[in-house]
């Protein structure tokens, strides 16, 4: 392992990696055999149903637990055995903002700058500058009792970047946000990606990872299951939604032409009905290349071809590919 100039041991160009990870609670293995890695400069997308242990694997990251087993790295440093260094290059959002009620938006970022021993005059102008980044200016006096769900996560967003660390864990960050604190945070957590931090996103809305996430890493039962790239799961196998203004013409083309189709949910197929109506179907494609060749196809044939667009997100699909979660 490289060391840095300081002396500190750290990698400086590590992100995150977790080799063969356990964590136990008595009898319950929350974790058990989970492997990562999350690269710097991209944001990696943790996905799995309730129960499939990604808390709890984010907790041993931020080195709030300790595995039972295996290695964990952030940023090149052991949170167990480092742990004081590590904390100081990492942020960690929890999926409910915990916090000083009585204390103001901006007294509750002070006290955790001053918690990281870091100077009055570098945190007083790093505080305005978080609550400007996460639009809480005209609530930065203000008790942190009287804001809203969501305006508590971009608080807590703001306290995870406090220091200003290489590595950023995030539970659920868009959980009672409102749809433009949502774009707000998806183009946020690109920049700092942008800038070379290292983020690492769980949530259950798949359709906003789609957007944000460079790799992915889906867990069942404690276990990492598959791992793979945006452009991965965007180039594999995946049904694509194709809208037409008459169901009988596309679908007997499709029929003719040997191209399997299903009607898309509430769809009728339209071949057998005394009159045409407009409609839906799905069909299986190996990415974007596949469709283009495809809608050239039906314009090329002069069916009424309305739209054709993937039905459901390159992640939600390669999610619900998965065969973990039926057994």
């Amino acid at each position: 392992m490289a060391i840095n100039a300081e002396g500190d041991g750290a990698d400086p160009a590590a992100g995150v990696v977790a080799t063969d990870v356990h964590r136990s609670f008595g009898p319950v293995r929350a974790v058990n055999g989970v492997n990562l890695t999350a690269r710097k400069g991209a944001v990696t997308a943790l996905i799995g149903p309730n129960g499939a242990g990604k808390t709890t694997l984010l907790l041993v990251l931020a080195g709030l637990l300790a595995p039972s087993s295996g290695t964990v790295r952030v940023a090149g440093l052991d949170p167990v055995t480092q742990s004081s260094l590590a904390r100081t290059k990492t942020g960690w959002m929890p999926d409910v903002f915990g916090t000083w009620d009585t204390l103001t938006a901006r007294e509750v970022l002070t006290t955790v700058a001053d918690a990281y021993r870091i100077p009055r005059a570098v945190a007083r102008p790093r505080v305005a500058g978080l609550l400007g980044l996460v639009h809480l200016a005209e609530y930065a006096d203000r008790p942190a009792h009287v804001l809203s769900r969501g305006q508590k996560q971009r608080l807590g967003l703001a306290r995870a970047l406090v220091h200003d660390p290489e590595v950023l864990l995030l539970d659920e960050p868009a959980s009672g946000l409102d749809p433009r604190s949502r774009v707000d945070l998806r183009h946020l957590l690109r920049d700092l990606a942008a800038d070379g931090m290292t983020v690492i996103v769980s949530s259950h809305v798949l359709s906003e990872l789609d957007e944000l996430a460079d790799d992915a890493v889906f867990m069942s039962r404690g276990q990492t299951v598959a791992s793979e790239t945006m452009a991965e799961a965007s180039s594999s196998l995946r049904s694509w939604r194709v809208g037409t203004l008459s169901l009988s013409t596309l679908t007997a083309w499709l029929t003719d032409a040997d191209i399997v189709w299903r009607p898309a949910p509430g769809h009728r197929p339209g071949i057998d009905l005394p009159h045409d109506e407009p409609g839906a179907v799905l069909v299986d494609l190996a990415g974007a290349e596949q469709a283009s060749e495809l809608l050239a196809r039906m314009v090329g044939a002069r069916l009424p071809v309305s739209s054709l667009a993937p039905a459901a997100g390159a992640l939600e699909q390669a999610y619900l590919a998965l065969d973990e979660e039926r057994r």
